[in-house]
């Protein structure tokens, strides 16, 4: 049978006692919940920081993606602006009319328009998916403390998690957080 003060609180409270993360991690003097804070906000940072850089990886494989698919484009043909440019021989820029553009037909639209997904490479999308997980364990464990309900831990998560997207949210992008 367990007794009152073994029993999680189910309110906001300032007391001590509460499981941390671990059953062997239960903070119940006013210096362990203080060095508890210290640790929960530096981890509430650290989160921002990996959101961060997997904002900035994002981006860089945007561009690598990009590049990978501008480097597959076919070669001019002889419909092209370019080439019909090129046969006129006079070796300048010159204005074309959208009357001389070749038109194209819906199938030639519809292809290109389908193309919305940069293709899957390897080298980018598997370290994409361990930092989303490795980011969501953050985030979780920053969850399993708020769901202790001891005040001071979600306001040093918080205070953390601002001070965090103060420092790092602009390198972040738009994607500012894991669980949207």
């Amino acid at each position: 049978m367990t007794s009152m003060t073994d029993m999680m609180v189910p309110w906001l409270h300032f007391t001590g006692g509460d499981n941390l993360l671990f059953a062997t991690w239960h903070p119940s003097s006013k210096g362990a919940i203080a060095g508890a804070c210290v640790g929960l906000a530096l981890l509430a940072l650290f989160e921002r920081w990996v959101n961060a850089m997997r904002g900035a990886a994002e981006a860089y494989w945007g561009r690598r993606a990009l590049a990978l698919m501008s480097d597959n484009k076919p070669e001019p043909s002889c419909h092209s602006p370019s080439a019909s440019a090129e046969a006129k021989g006079s070796g300048s820029v010159e204005e074309l009319k959208i009357s001389e553009l070749p038109s194209q037909d819906s199938t030639t639209r519809q292809r290109r328009a389908r193309r919305t997904l940069p293709p899957f490479i390897l080298s980018h999308d598997v370290p994409r998916g361990a930092l989303y997980a490795f980011q969501a364990l953050l985030t979780y464990a920053l969850m399993l403390a708020v769901m202790t309900f001891q005040a001071a831990f979600i306001i040093s998560i918080i205070v953390g998690s601002g001070i965090g997207e103060v420092l790092f949210g602009r390198v972040g992008g738009a994607k500012s957080h894991l669980l949207h």
